[in-house]
């Protein structure tokens, strides 16, 4: 820009104009300066923590509602909170990561008390214990705090996600009662074998099912009205619902109450997307419902925060379709009924099949998702991951390919789930616990301050995600291969105005090494390689990069 001004200040003092061939370069020059890279949620780079999990920020909120008991191992409630995660925000942690969106487990009022499951008792730590939809659980923090969430996460352009549940209430416990039997049906628990006994029944024993289905409508539960007008906003609550299902018109049935209640979170707090729990379990027709009540308070926050709109992307929304894969495009099959969600009410579907595809080779994984998700599914994504909080046969239980987790993880196509721990090695094998529970341990952040190898695995993530988040070719553009020997592919993206192009090497020779750009970049261009840092010129459509790693990532030099 400073060439820019110096031209233009020799041709004013001149009294001459610039020549045409000087008005391009200026143009092209303004316009470059001018290209921001678009975030694009195709491909998105994700971290979902357990919010409990994550990062304590508050003591004084550790202990609510009496949750003193002792607990099975990992089943109690740890710390970790709304706070944890503004300070490693704050601390630069995820920018250094190159996260552009935060996936929350659920926030909203657990039940109070716990339930013995058969492996000692059990808190509602993990968010999925619904008591209240209408309040946060002060052991995960405020709404002071979720407002300053996402005041922090969206000035350094990071998306929030929170994790909604339509399906089911708490457990019943002595000092949590059962919602009416209009509201939820305590049985029969669900056989999987048909639609019906997957969407009509209580995944398990004691969890309450909500009545989604049902035409019939209901008033508030009695324990809920007395609760709220114990805590002083009855009032305020029935206003806010009369208001709702009068601008609807919708029917006062279990789901548009929900609906309403999760969708406040948008109104209130501008919230990015959701991801949606146990979709499967409920008809389709909840989460079409869903997205269009989504849409309208996103489009109400937005008018009513102009200053605060980081762009004009949509409300996203996410699927948690149990066992859901790529491979089987646009439709889910229960066996005797298939059900597009994607045409009801969802951006996209957690994949359950990378972490078996994870174990193939590098091209086998990039192709076969870039013809997915550019046929298929063009215009929807998928969202990858190889661990996660209730998956009990992840990608490396032991820890023992991180690196190559990374590797798989971040370049493929489709949105990135990094689960908390991915990119620091957290192990997923925990002694003493059962279930579940071995896969939720607190995070190592005393490994990352001390131990060399996780910060040797943390850096590898950290440039992989940081070339991810600059990069939307990466997750959401085309794949192309270069060269099979050394293995060497391009990824291309347009969106509008904005052109991205990238060139990665795998599993290249240490030291010396030769990599073909096909026709990516020009000869004579300069370009840079972020993973060692070296830069190098284009000449006869290669580069030579000298480096002690066995991989490249190639990108335009700003």
């Amino acid at each position: 820009m400073k060439k820019i001004a110096l031209l233009c200040l020799i041709s004013f003092l001149f009294n001459t104009t610039p020549t045409l061939a000087q008005t391009k370069k200026i143009a092209a020059v303004e316009t470059k300066s001018k290209t921001k890279t678009p975030f694009v949620w195709e491909g998105a780079n994700l971290y979902f923590l357990m919010t409990d999990r994550f990062n304590n920020g508050d003591t004084s909120t550790d202990i609510n509602f009496n949750r003193d008991k002792p607990t099975g191992k990992l089943r109690g409630f740890e710390g970790g909170d709304i706070k944890g995660v503004i300070q490693k925000i704050d601390d630069g942690y995820f920018d250094k990561l190159g996260i552009n969106a935060i996936w929350l487990t659920p926030i909203v009022e657990q039940i109070h008390n716990g339930v013995d499951e058969g492996t000692g008792l059990s808190y509602g730590f993990h968010g999925y214990w619904t008591r209240d939809w209408t309040k946060l659980d002060p052991n995960f923090g405020t709404e002071k705090d979720l407002a300053e969430l996402v005041k922090k996460a969206h000035a350094k352009g990071i998306r929030i996600v929170l994790d909604g549940v339509i399906n089911h209430t708490g457990p019943v416990t002595d000092v949590d009662t059962v919602w009416p039997e209009d509201w939820v049906r305590t049985g029969p628990q669900c056989k999987y074998d048909t639609f019906q006994n997957t969407t009509e029944c209580t995944l398990v024993a004691n969890l309450p099912d909500v009545r989604t289905e049902s035409t019939k409508e209901v008033t508030l539960p009695p324990f809920l009205i007395d609760k709220w007008k114990s805590e002083g906003r009855y009032e305020q609550e029935t206003k806010s619902l009369d208001a709702f299902f009068k601008r609807t018109g919708y029917p006062r049935t279990p789901k548009y109450y929900i609906i309403k209640w999760l969708t406040d979170y948008i109104t209130k707090f501008g919230i990015d997307a959701y991801r949606a729990d146990t979709v499967k379990h409920t008809d389709e027709s909840v989460w079409a419902d869903f997205k269009i009540q989504c849409d309208y308070a996103f489009a109400d926050w937005k008018k009513n925060n102009p200053t605060k709109v980081l762009d004009n992307n949509p409300f996203y929304t996410i699927a948690e379709v149990y066992n859901y894969g790529i491979s089987g495009g646009q439709l889910f099959d229960f066996g005797d009924k298939k059900v597009n969600y994607y045409q009801n009410g969802f951006n996209n579907m957690i994949n359950f099949e990378f972490k078996w595809d994870a174990k193939k080779d590098y091209e086998y994984i990039f192709s076969k998702y870039s013809h997915k998700l550019n046929t298929e599914l063009k215009g929807y994504s998928v969202l990858n991951y190889l661990s996660s909080h209730d998956d009990g046969t992840p990608f490396d239980p032991k820890r023992d390919k991180s690196i190559e987790s990374g590797t798989k993880l971040l370049l493929s196509p489709g949105i990135s789930q990094v689960y908390y721990g991915d990119e620091t090695g957290r192990s997923l094998v925990i002694e003493g616990t059962q279930g579940d529970a071995t896969l939720r341990s607190f995070m190592n952040w005393e490994d990352v301050k001390t131990n060399l190898e996780t910060q040797k695995t943390l850096l590898h993530w950290q440039k992989l995600g940081q070339f991810r988040k600059n990069h939307p070719a990466v997750g959401a553009g085309m794949h192309k291969v270069i060269s099979a020997q050394p293995y060497t592919f391009s990824r291309s993206f347009t969106k509008g105005n904005f052109k991205d192009n990238v060139v990665v090497g795998l599993d290249l020779p240490i030291g010396k090494k030769m990599i073909s750009v096909g026709s990516v970049f020009k000869n004579g261009t300069v370009i840079k390689d972020t993973y060692s840092g070296k830069v190098v010129t284009v000449s006869k459509g290669k580069v030579i990069i000298n480096s002690a790693f066995d991989i490249v990532l190639l990108e335009l030099k700003k």
